[in-house]
């Protein structure tokens, strides 16, 4: 990360995170997620179209935010889920949009429309759990059984696509890849047994639990400190530095045990107060507008792709589960990506694998799946619908799932 910091840049990067808040209040209908306002702040402030700033003037902080996004996103994560009948499915799901993806693109590889075969078929088995977050937690939908299914099949979408490309694509040999997992699995050992000594070493477990809340905030400094340890351990950001963020983050949540709630609502203020707007902001600035528009249809197609390879393997997995509403929800849910796709095609474009209309493609699908589906499976669980649904099973009751 050799990029200086413009103040210049900042302030209209940090004007577009205000705006954009403020415009999903004004306008309670506009079905617009805030995230989508920001990719398209940035796209008005940015080299393509007014040229108020340059992406490489904020990519210190966007790395920053693009670890946030997935250190919360791992925090949210309950291992234990995995070990449930919801965690397995999650895994079986991803597994079949794996295998669909791989016979997808073995056919756009063959008609010579994708040269990165590994990157774009992980890119269409992803899913956006980071910027889904807010949006099922704020409607509601990550409650009850359709909220542990949610929540199992975003993890494995984000926790699995991460794994592999940073296993198969690094920027360095898959040597240093694995060296690199192995690496956090020994942060969450030492993480663990640090817990343990903090809770047998009396006085500084005092000087923890005093400082967390008050003008200290040691925890709080202390993910930060994790944090950005991780970022560093990379001259570039990349998906390795990104999967240490998402696995500290789960690891995170173990070590933390009570102070949990305290420092989550730290963490979203630090995170979604300032870094992860800023990354969505300078994800929009980079977007090669250029690419869009000589190949749109690239867009539709990577877009209608995400959904089929994706989503619709949850219309079976989850069959006996879930109603049939609920799986469309998971359908939705499951297809909608975009971090992981902005970091893909990053990699991509590094090291020379990724057609740059691709990259375009794939990033504007992403930003399309954040618009629509999410959207849309709002609207399917509004209450009014839950009302219709339980009118139609017997005696008033809610009618079994579908299967």
């Amino acid at each position: 990360m050799d990029g200086l910091l413009g103040v210049d840049t900042l302030v209209a990067v940090a004007a577009v995170a205000l705006v954009a808040p403020l415009v999903v209040g004004l306008l309670p209908r506009l079905p617009v997620p805030q995230v989508v306002l920001l990719l398209a702040g940035g796209v008005l402030i940015g080299p393509g179209v007014l040229d108020l700033s340059t992406p490489g003037e904020v990519q210190v902080l966007a790395d920053v935010g693009l670890g946030f996004v997935f250190l919360l996103a791992g925090y949210e994560v309950d291992l234990r889920l995995f070990g449930q009948d919801a965690g397995r499915r999650a895994v079986v799901a991803w597994s079949a949009s794996v295998l669909i993806a791989i016979g997808v693109v073995a056919l756009l590889s063959g008609a010579g429309l994708v040269r990165a075969f590994v990157p774009v078929a992980l890119g269409l088995t992803t899913t956006a759990l980071g910027t889904l977050l807010p949006i099922l937690r704020d409607n509601g939908l990550l409650h009850g059984r359709l909220g542990r299914c949610l929540l199992a099949a975003g993890g494995v979408g984000e926790l699995f696509p991460v794994l592999a490309i940073a296993v198969f694509l690094g920027t360095q040999n898959r040597f240093t890849a694995l060296a690199s997992l192995g690496a956090v699995a020994v942060l969450a050992l030492l993480l663990g047994l640090a817990r343990r000594a903090v809770r047998a070493g009396g006085r500084l477990a005092t000087v923890i639990s005093r400082g967390q809340d008050e003008t200290a905030q040691i925890t709080l400094r202390g993910t930060i400190l994790l944090l950005v340890a991780l970022i560093a351990v990379t001259d570039r950001f990349h998906l390795d530095a990104v999967l240490g963020a998402f696995l500290a983050g789960v690891v995170l949540r173990r070590w933390v045990g009570t102070s949990s709630p305290a420092l989550e609502s730290k963490l979203d203020a630090v995170g979604y107060g300032f870094f992860i707007p800023v990354f969505f902001v300078y994800s929009g600035m980079a977007l090669d507008l250029r690419s869009i528009a000589e190949a749109p249809l690239r867009v539709v197609l990577f877009f209608a792709l995400m959904l089929a390879v994706r989503g619709l393997p949850a219309l079976v997995v989850y069959r006996g589960v879930l109603d049939r509403r609920e799986r469309v929800q998971t359908v939705l849910v499951t297809a909608t990506a975009l971090p992981v796709l902005v970091a893909l095609t990053e990699i991509g474009l590094r090291n020379g694998t990724m057609l740059p209309e691709n990259a375009a493609a794939l990033v504007g699908a992403g930003v399309l799946t954040v618009l629509v589906f999410p959207a849309v499976a709002v609207a399917l669980g509004r209450p009014g619908r839950d009302v219709v649904a339980a009118a139609a099973g017997p005696g008033g009751s809610r009618p079994p799932a579908a299967g």
